[in-house]
């Protein structure tokens, strides 16, 4: 039974085995809360599985990891999460304007961290908001983009299941199969920029 409750802070809080936390997750710990950056479960053969925690901490940005059995509670807390659409980079922020209202808001380039070549104008993106402020975002799982430049196949590495060195249009570095070529459309993911599929566009 997850048990819910307000913090000190007026905060509301659930505890969560720590295994279901993902990236974007706001936690609360010694008092403080930290948006997590990356979250990922070991289930070794012998031993105790474990999930290890990216987090930056609110309000000053410190980055930290802490290592968590799967099955240890640890506090979520609930932040308002908003449908966006991206504008324009203005120095470190990204605008985002809210639909209803059209009101703007800034988001920090630390928060939109690495996924910032997958930013598109008119792009529906998901902000989670705490206190007015952005501390998370979520991009569309999938993109399509262009590849515009591949290294040359290797002699012998024609084997399916090969894959190859590639730029796409936003300058992302992936690997894309031996057989895709410039010029070709291919879907990434934009978490990590990783070869999906070939575009059926």
């Amino acid at each position: 039974m997850r048990q819910v409750r307000p913090t000190r802070r007026g905060i509301t809080v659930v505890s969560v085995i720590a295994s279901s936390v993902r990236k974007g997750n706001v936690i609360e710990k010694d008092g403080r809360l930290y948006v997590v950056l990356k979250a990922e479960s070991f289930f070794p053969g012998k031993g105790t599985p474990t999930t290890s925690i990216d987090m930056r901490r609110i309000g000053d940005g410190v980055k930290v990891v802490d290592r968590y059995k799967t099955t240890d509670s640890v506090e979520r807390a609930f932040v308002e999460e908003k449908t966006y659409q991206y504008l324009y980079q203005d120095g470190e922020h990204y605008i985002c304007m809210d639909p209803e209202t059209y009101d703007q808001l800034p988001v920090d380039s630390s928060v939109v961290g690495d996924r910032a070549p997958f930013l598109q104008e008119n792009m529906e993106v998901t902000l989670s908001l705490f206190n007015g402020q952005a501390v998370a975002i979520e991009l569309p799982q999938r993109m399509t983009l262009e590849v515009v430049e591949t290294e040359p196949v290797v002699k012998g590495q024609t084997a399916s299941g090969s894959f190859k060195p590639a730029v796409l249009s936003n300058g992302v570095r992936t690997m894309v199969p031996t057989h895709i070529v410039p010029g070709t459309k291919i879907v990434v993911m934009t978490e990590d920029g990783a070869y999906i599929e070939r575009s059926k566009e």
